[in-house]
């Protein structure tokens, strides 16, 4: 029969075949073609024959092939037949397909959707004729029954796809399905259900066959939906990523969970590179994607950003098209995040309205750490982003040079936070890849050496990170650094300190970059810039502090003042401590050539030497010799010679220069501080036997006994110092005289500190310590009055103090608080001098304002900040103990004195440290707190450690709140606002350690609101600051409307209204609010409140939108409506207690100036932010249709109570201006008549603003009532200030009256007379 067929086949006619065919059974023929195709025989040829007997033409040859098509395809699922056979079949079927009629392709169709469903397929071969016969569907052009109904062939198609995409997909075959979907002419729509359909599949798949699914499904995103795809996959992704972190098994996600992490993270690595494949074929899938993730901002970007997305990015960076899109998208990205961040931070309002942000930052360090898993793709763009974040948001010059270094502590505003991101990604991603070290080492140094001139801390702690972290792994890179100290000598000097401190641990490890380094010091150290040298001085001390000599104390004698945790790499310990010393004495003869040169380089080895000896006390001996022979340069060593130092070998006069030669009193303080450390630490711990070396130390003590003798003995005429002297600085010997009045008051300060360390409180040498001191005053004194309000005095208040933070610490301790028996007699030789204890306070006031502006304290010590910090202790024990327990008032009260008060700079003292503390001791304020706390005794720190920081800063609140009441219900008659200021100061500063949520802080906001309530003072200063106090509070508990409401009210009362006529109901809501605070300060004060709470709502707004936007997209808008409500609720209620806020100041008689143009100015956005709202609302109506009532509440009460009062105000600011001009005008003085004008044209600028914000409003509320068919425009009404008309009769008097120049003015006035008959009448609030 099969022969038969064949034969027939051949002849030129096919009517002998077809008459065969329609003989045959129909089973007989599929039976004879399933023998052939199983049995590998010509199955081709058999089906080629079948076909050509039965045309498409005739019903029953359409029918046959009906019947065939259906048995081969079963034949292929079946898995019976040959690879070949089957490929050849299901090419003959594919051939063939286009000529059948449209209905039986539809059956066709339908058989494989039913196929489908019931996953009746076997291995999904013959899914390759889907395609086709879709395709060969959509091409028939006639109506085609269909269901109940008659459809075209492109119709028929279309609700095939739909069928099939409504169907359940055997996730066996969801990879071929899409596959074949790409064969298919689809419409935008048809793409959509397609790619929709396999994303819900991703779930159902083994995570093995995601990848090739993407491929495809990106392939499919070539004909449209490229956006759908690309968020689907990122989407799944970041779902996928949160419930693997979670380790919880979600119910969808069961199978992918389970996976291990790895396995996870090369599945991922491998689709990015897929998409990013795909964008470089596809362009416009790129931009698709770009587009998609910066439309996230706008609302919530974490819904757009995660760190799969993340990763995606930075591989795609690597394409240069997209390179600058997408570090732009995660610069504003991450910078947007932090000031989110800061926002909701510093509102409770919206605290309460917004979920928990994801925080970006997070989200980038975990691509780090993900990208381990041979994410190579993603390394190069995280080291860009890195060092992107760190060069355009480190810290800037600041005009006067010099760059304020924040603290250790955590960073502040939104721009360190990205700095610190960058910082933290780099030094994340040196850690993970080797292979990436040497370039972010290169680009680094690059940046330290280059960029000498702007603020570099942030590079050279991430250098110092990465050093500490591998010193021995950088060794490879060690050329680079060697390069680098080639330019050591060209850059700042706090640069060079930085960086070689970074390097310390390099240089430990190896010796090369040891003695390369020593080579280019000992060049510098003769270089003819003086910064060359400076920094070699700088260089040569660091070694000397960390290459220990033996014999030295050991780290635990002695506490470390260097930041690094330093790497010890000493194998023969014995060995590299004797090669240290002979190398450290090798550098000091170096350092000691140094003392021949400029005071500045003196300088720097004086202020060096101690932490050297502290750190290698080994080299005691040669350093004590060194400063020894120096100091004998310039001693008289007679007894009986006065003074006894040579004051004019200290100076240098070439011609009419005359300069510093030797800084003495920084020698002095040197040797002082050296030979006290010495006695304490080093002399307890020798033997008998080295008493020649005890010689030095006798020699010093003896000569500062002599110096300090001498010194007291001295009058200011044996300086050629006493009152009749030249101190002007325009002659030489002024300037002489002026350097060599420092060098004795230095001297005295050092003998000071050497005289009461060594007194072991006996009396004499207390009155030796005041002799020193009134010999200090005196020269104090000349030099102010001398200087009178010259440069002079400026330089001599900022010249530090030669007296160290211990000893400052330890001398209040003893003035205020020792109450030993046997030192009263001896103590109260200094406690008799006010003017010491004075001068004691001031000096520690000097260290801590010194401590906030740099970061650091000259001294001794003064860059440790475990020592810094428990002086900063110790010291405000003391200052709080003086201040509570003596009041200023009772101080004040006895005497009589000019300056501060002992109590009042005390004060100012406590102020300062706990705005310092806050600024570089946040992680320790804790301590800070108890070691306040005098009841705590040492044995009870176990109890104590369980006392909050709340608690502690309460009861130190207390003390400050009772001392302000105090000084507010005091009899006389002004108020001391210093000490008010200065208590309202530090209240704000303790009150940021309280937890919002806790009942003290509830305590202390009702505090400050009643004090504001109760006391009526006029001291703006004190008034503003105290209402900063009470709104800085209020913000972190509620939102600040009423309060803000109130307060227009009460500066309505106070002020007046604009008409004359009308009498404003007095409210007395604050008492603070009187005619002198009302304006400008409590009213510029609540308008930039209002600001703020403007700009919330407009961040809500946005937030909203952003919000509607994504559901619009996932089509769930309806549903998901109802949520949004608590947040437009709020927004409402914030807007309407804002109109009423602006409803009493534009009622209100401003006087001309700031307020009025910063109340014109908040209008305006005011405006701006209720047609956001009203744009909202247009957006939401599309889906939900209609608006709230609240919201008509709101536009009926805008249109009611403030935009006619707007027109009225405007027209008040306009007669106002053209008075001012009239006055200036009867003046006839041309200055005056030019500030007027400035004056106005400043004034009425913002009116136009104004203006175009109201019509702005009505254009969108016109809009918004279309769509919404509410008459939201009934409530406006048009005002006639914004028309211009001119009156004939006034036209004609003004120009009468005046030349051109007022016929030009008095126009306008013609304006101004007409729109002051607009407003309406108004209604006094009751």
């Amino acid at each position: 029969m099969d022969q038969k067929i064949l034969s027939l086949a051949t002849e030129k006619t096919v009517d002998k075949l077809q008459e065969f065919l329609q003989t045959l059974k129909e089973d007989d023929l599929t039976h004879l073609l399933q023998k052939h195709a199983v049995k590998g025989k010509a199955a081709g040829a058999l089906l080629r024959a079948i076909f050509r007997g039965s045309p498409c033409s005739e019903e029953d040859g359409a029918l046959r092939r009906r019947k065939i098509y259906t048995c081969c395809i079963q034949l292929v699922e079946s898995g019976d037949l040959q690879k070949e056979i089957a490929s050849e079949i299901i090419g003959l079927l594919m051939l063939e397909a286009h000529r059948f009629p449209g209905l039986l392709l539809i059956e066709l169709a339908h058989e494989f959707i039913s196929a489908i469903k019931e996953s009746s397929l076997v291995n999904g071969k013959s899914l390759a004729l889907l395609p086709i016969i879709l395709t060969a569907l959509a091409t028939k052009k006639e109506n085609l029954a269909y269901g109940k109904g008659e459809l075209s062939g492109e119709e028929c198609k279309k609700q095939l796809i739909n069928t099939l995409c409504s169907s359940r997909w055997d996730p066996k075959y969801v990879i071929q399905l899409t596959a074949t979907f790409k064969d298919v002419p689809l419409t935008p729509e048809e793409v959509e259900f397609v790619v929709g359909k396999v994303l819900k599949m991703f779930s159902q798949l083994n995570l093995q066959e995601i990848p090739p699914l993407v491929y495809q499904l990106l392939v499919l995103s070539s004909k449209g939906s490229r956006k759908s795809a690309l968020s689907g996959i990122i989407a799944f992704f970041n779902e996928l990523d949160k419930q693997h972190n979670e380790s919880q098994s979600g119910d969808e996600l069961l199978d992918l969970v389970t996976v291990p992490s790895g396995e996870l993270r090369h599945v991922e690595g491998t689709i990015i590179l897929h998409m990013v494949f795909a964008i470089q074929l596809d362009y416009e899938l790129g931009r698709e994607l770009l587009k998609h993730l910066k439309a996230g901002p706008q609302g919530d970007s974490s819904n757009n950003l995660c760190p799969f997305s993340i990763a995606f990015l930075l591989s795609l960076a690597r394409i240069q098209r997209f390179e600058e899109q997408v570090f732009d998208i995660l610069k504003t990205s991450i910078l947007k995040s932090f000031k989110d961040l800061q926002l909701l931070q510093g509102s409770k309002f919206l605290q309460n309205l917004v979920p928990q942000q994801s925080c970006i930052s997070t989200m980038i360090l975990e691509v780090v750490k993900n990208s381990v898993h041979s994410w190579d793709h993603v390394t190069q763009g995280l080291v860009e982003l890195g060092f992107i974040l760190m060069d355009s948001y480190g810290p800037k010059k600041i005009p006067d040079g010099k760059a304020i270094e924040t603290s250790p502590s955590l960073s502040k505003t939104p721009n360190q936070h990205a700095c610190k991101l960058g910082a933290n990604i780099l030094l994340e991603t040196f850690k993970i890849h080797e292979m990436i070290r040497q370039e972010i080492l290169e680009q680094v140094l690059n940046r330290v050496i280059t960029r000498a001139s702007s603020p570099i801390s942030h590079f050279l702690d991430l250098l110092s990170g990465i050093i500490t972290y591998a010193p021995l792994v950088l060794q490879s890179c060690s050329s680079k650094v060697t390069e680098a100290f080639d330019y050591l000598s060209l850059l700042p000097l706090q640069t060079v300190q930085g960086l070689l401190k970074a390097v310390q641990p390099l240089l430990r490890v190896s010796m090369s970059m040891r003695d390369s380094l020593i080579l280019v010091l000992r060049k510098a150290l003769f270089a003819s810039q003086l910064d060359a040298r400076k920094s070699a001085v700088a260089g040569f001390l660091l070694l000397l502090k960390n290459f220990k000599a033996l014999g030295s104390l050991s780290s635990s004698q002695h506490s470390q003042s260097i930041g690094l945790s330093q790497v010890y790499v000493d194998v023969h310990s014995h060995y590299n401590s004797v090669a240290n010393e002979t190398f450290c004495l090798e550098i000091m003869d170096s350092l000691r050539r140094c003392l021949s040169q400029q005071a500045d380089v003196r300088l720097m080895l004086y202020e060096g030497f101690y932490d050297v000896l502290r750190r290698n006390s080994q080299l005691a001996n040669s350093i004590m010799q060194t400063l020894l022979s120096q100091l004998k340069q310039f001693y008289e060593p007679k007894p009986d010679v006065l003074p006894p130092l040579k004051l004019d070998a200290c100076i240098l006069t070439q011609g009419d220069q005359v300069s510093l030669q030797e800084p003495l009193d920084h020698l002095l303080c040197c040797i002082q501080h050296c030979l006290a450390w010495y006695k304490s630490r080093v002399m307890p711990l020798q033997q008998g036997d080295e008493e020649e070396e005890e010689g030095f130390y006798q020699e010093l003590d003896d000569i500062l006994e002599s110096i300090t003798n001498r010194m007291i003995k001295s009058e200011l005429e044996d300086f050629e110092l006493d009152k009749s002297a030249d101190f002007s600085q325009s002659t030489g010997t002024g300037i002489k005289n002026n350097i060599s009045a420092f060098l004795v008051m230095g001297v005295c300060e050092v003998l000071i500190e050497y005289n009461f360390s060594i007194s072991n409180f006996s009396k004499n040498k207390f009155e030796d310590v005041l002799s020193l001191f009134m010999c200090y005053k005196k020269l104090s004194n000349i030099l102010n009055e001398k200087a009178g309000k010259g440069r002079a005095r400026a330089a001599n208040k900022t010249s530090d103090s030669f007296l160290s933070m211990k000893f400052v610490s330890d001398l209040l301790t003893a003035l205020f608080r020792d109450s030993t028996q046997s030192h009263e007699e001896s103590l109260s030789v200094l406690r008799s001098s006010n003017e010491f204890m004075r001068y004691a306070v001031n000096v520690a006031l000097q260290k801590v304002q010194q401590l906030k502006e740099t970061g650091r304290v000259s001294g001794p010590d003064g860059q440790n900040p475990d020592k810094v910090f428990q002086n900063l202790c110790d010291i405000t024990r003391v200052l709080l103990w003086r201040y509570t327990s003596i009041p200023t008032s009772v101080e004040e009260s006895g005497k009589k004195e000019k300056g501060k008060s002992i109590s009042l700079l005390c004060l100012e003292g406590l102020q300062k440290i706990f705005s310092a503390v806050q600024q570089f001791y946040e992680p320790r304020i804790q301590q800070f707190l108890r070691a306040l706390d005098v009841t705590d005794k040492e044995g009870e720190e176990g109890e104590d450690a369980d006392v909050s920081v709340t608690q502690r800063a309460t009861f130190q609140i207390r003390q400050f709140q009772r001392a302000l009441l105090n000084l507010l219900t005091s009899q006389e008659e002004d108020l001391n606002s210093k000490e008010a200021l200065l208590l309202v100061t530090v209240l704000s500063n303790l009150s940021r350690l309280l937890e919002p949520s806790s009942p003290q802080f509830v305590q202390m906001l009702s505090w400050t609101a009643k004090i504001c309530k109760e006391n009526s003072q006029e001291d703006a200063s004190f008034c503003k600051s105290l209402m900063t106090l009470l709104f800085s509070l209020h913000v972190l508990c509620k939102s600040p409307v009423t309060l803000l409401r109130d307060l227009s009210q009460d500066i309505h009362a106070q002020l007046g209204d604009i008409d004359q006529d009308v009498e404003v109901e007095k409210t007395d809501h604050f008492a603070m609010v009187n005619l002198k605070t009302a304006a400008p300060t409590v009213c510029l004060l609540v308008l930039s409140q209002a600001e703020k709470v403007l700009e919330e709502v407009d961040w809500l707004i946005v937030q909203l939108k952003g919000q509607v936007s994504q559901e619009a997209l996932t089509e769930e808008a309806s549903q998901a409506a109802p949520q949004n409500h608590p947040a437009e609720k709020a927004i409402i209620i914030q807007l309407g207690t804002l109109l009423t806020f602006f409803h009493e100041l534009v009622q209100t008689a401003l006087p001309s100036g700031s307020c009025v143009d910063t109340l014109l100015r908040d209008l305006c956005k005011m405006y701006t932010i209720l047609t956001a709202l009203v744009r909202y609302y247009l957006q939401v109506c599309r889906s939900s249709g209609g608006i709230p009532r609240n919201m008509e509440k709101l536009v009926k009460l805008s249109g009611s109570h403030l935009t006619p009062l707007c027109y009225s105000f405007i027209s008040y600011v306009q007669n106002k201006s053209h008075n001012s001009k009239c006055t200036g005008e009867k003046k006839k003085e041309k200055a005056v008549v030019a500030t007027a004008m400035a004056r106005v044209l400043r004034e009425t600028k913002p009116i136009p603003n104004l203006i175009f914000a109201i019509e702005q409003y009505e254009k969108f509320l016109i809009h918004l009532s279309k769509k919404s068919k509410v008459n939201l425009m009934q409530h406006m009404r048009l005002s006639t200030s914004r028309d211009f008309k001119i009156k004939g009769n006034i036209l004609d008097m003004v120009l009468g009256e005046d030349g051109e120049d007022g016929s030009q003015e008095e126009g306008t006035a013609s304006e101004h007379k007409e729109q002051n008959e607009e407003p309406a009448k108004k209604k006094r609030k009751t």
